[in-house]
């Protein structure tokens, strides 16, 4: 069973939030918490398990236990990773609320079979719903878009963009940059971009254990150029807080962005943080 550092004051944060369009809120590693205002809540990739130590080793605190959820209308996985897939920390979720997780194929395959979650959590299959490239799918007030990523380490990434009458939220999951976001870019009128920014690092291997020269996010002018392509208005920088090794400044993107027409801003958060749409 997870259990918080935190105790449950974020989760009853986000359920006694009232937000005048959208609100956003950071989990760390990729997981973030969309609220509309009519209330439609939206957890994305939230991973609250520790890793694997020695081998990915947890920077952050476990912001709160997944049984202390009571509101949320779907979870959404951008790819098959343990820390986008995760069932202690995402079936709780759903065996409380009923809410429904959308995938892709892979991240599905993952919570059916690998870690059965229909039968190790009170989860019906019928929560479990396999997303492509090109959905769209209308929840709540939401109306989010299933867009490709390029996640060279993953089976099958995709990305979401967030439509509401209050602005737009692309979340790209751990993508790096690919010639489609220049046609994403010029699709939608992009507000606010959440894409994973760390360094290189040696990391155990999975097999050998042996250190490896690894790199799993983009770098300074990977992630500047994510966000060109985007024309995001602003850029929030994931993922540089979460894994030993592999942490980042995120302020330094500040000097890497400058010259750039998009993004206008950056939004450099810590888990917990809020922003608005």
């Amino acid at each position: 069973m997870i259990q918080s550092d935190w105790g449950d004051w974020l989760v009853r944060d986000v359920e006694e939030a009232n937000p005048t369009g959208v609100a956003i809120w950071y989990l760390g590693c990729n997981g973030f918490i969309v609220k509309g205002s009519e209330g439609t809540t939206i957890y994305i990739d939230p991973y609250l398990g520790l890793g694997d130590p020695p081998r990915t080793v947890r920077m952050i605190p476990v912001p709160f236990d997944p049984a202390a959820v009571d509101e949320a209308d779907v979870v959404l996985a951008t790819h098959e990773h343990t820390d986008h897939v995760h069932g202690p920390s995402q079936a709780p979720i759903l065996a409380n609320t009923g809410a429904t997780f959308y995938a892709p194929d892979d991240s599905i395959a993952v919570a059916r079979e690998d870690e059965s979650w229909t039968d190790e959590w009170d989860v019906t299959n019928d929560q479990l719903i396999e997303v492509a490239e090109g959905e769209a799918l209308e929840i709540g007030e939401f109306t989010v878009h299933v867009e490709g990523a390029n996640d060279p380490d993953a089976t099958h990434p995709v990305s979401y963009v967030f439509e509401h009458d209050a602005g737009t939220f692309f979340h790209g999951g751990d993508t790096k940059p690919t010639d489609d976001f220049e046609r994403v870019g010029d699709e939608y009128d992009i507000d606010l971009a959440a894409l994973a920014f760390g360094t290189v690092g040696r990391i155990p291997d999975k097999q050998t254990r042996e250190p490896k020269r690894t790199r799993w996010y983009n770098d300074e002018n990977q992630i500047v150029e994510c966000a060109a392509a985007l024309e995001t208005e602003r850029l929030l920088p994931s993922h540089w807080d979460m894994w030993k090794g592999l942490t980042a400044d995120p302020t330094a993107l500040h000097h890497h962005a400058a010259s750039f027409d998009h993004p206008r801003r950056l939004e450099v958060v810590e888990i917990g943080d809020r922003v608005d749409l």
